[in-house]
């Protein structure tokens, strides 16, 4: 049990009917959590970050601490680069023993987005890394200030986006957004289907913030093999930290940093257990 690339994790979750869940960190408090819930849950997770997110939290910092943290787990952890925008942030996550990479051209003309795709696979193929690449476009934004409207995916142009780019996982819009969602989300459930139909690579759900069990279950039910968790676990980190300060006569760091990281356990465990109806 260990460090793993991605796509074995998101086959034996097909086999299983069941997702993985792929969780967001910007800290060692919420690396801390997210492996301490996997080992109790003696679940495989995928410990994640966006490469927006690397103005706040480094690469060069984040990127060994990750690695290190799955390679000593108790279970089987993948460690992925979520929405990369840049080739060269690719490269960078590679180099460091990310298992798994995206590189997030949705935003693009198809053609363009297949190219670019095409070019990142083969980039990862050398060291055994999984691909994931977007296809549609998920609402919200990802740690930027322009708000993206949804597209939903086209299922014959999954169908062709796969082929074409030889990718291992495809992140599909269906009605989801990034962040919280200001009223529950209508999910085409519909759309869902006919994608997984359409295509034989494991689907990715991402903005899973806010979406309801029954929701969650559902889409798995349909293909969703890996649902991104982010907003959930930094808003229960935040939450927990002012709790502590305002109620600590004397705030310490040793406690508040202790704090964090079980809310952080707290959200990834019940994610797990939804996911992989433990």
């Amino acid at each position: 049990m260990s460090l793993t690339a991605m796509l074995p994790l998101l086959k034996e979750a097909e086999k299983q009917n069941i997702a993985v869940g792929a969780f967001s960190v910007g800290n060692m408090e919420m690396v801390m959590g997210a492996v301490k819930a996997a080992e109790e849950m003696n679940t495989p997770i995928i410990l994640q970050i966006a490469e927006k997110r690397l103005k706040n939290s480094p690469l060069e910092l984040m990127a060994p601490m990750m690695v290190s943290a799955a390679k000593n787990a108790k279970v089987d952890i993948a460690v992925h680069l979520d929405h990369g925008l840049t080739v060269d942030c690719i490269k960078a996550a590679l180099s460091y023993g990310f298992t798994s990479v995206m590189l997030d051209c949705s935003l693009l003309p198809f053609e363009e987005n297949v190219k670019k795709t095409h070019e990142v696979v083969a980039l990862a193929y050398p060291s055994g890394a999984t691909v994931e690449a977007e296809l549609g476009v998920v609402g919200g934004n990802e740690g930027d200030t322009a708000e993206h409207k949804i597209k939903c995916t086209d299922p014959e142009a999954a169908r062709l986006f796969e082929t074409e780019t030889g990718i291992d996982a495809l992140a599909v819009a269906i009605g989801n957004a990034h962040g919280n969602y200001p009223v529950l989300p209508e999910l085409r459930f519909d759309i869902l289907d006919e994608i997984n139909k359409a295509t034989n690579v494991p689907l990715v759900l991402h903005g899973g913030t806010g979406i309801t069990d029954e929701m969650f279950k559902k889409a798995i039910s349909l293909g969703i093999r890996k649902i991104n968790i982010a907003t959930a676990s930094f808003d229960a980190l935040a939450k927990a930290s002012k709790a502590y300060c305002d109620n600590a006569e004397r705030p310490d760091y040793f406690a508040l940093s202790e704090k964090c990281a079980e809310a952080v356990y707290e959200n990834v465990k019940r994610h797990i257990a939804v996911f992989s109806n433990k």
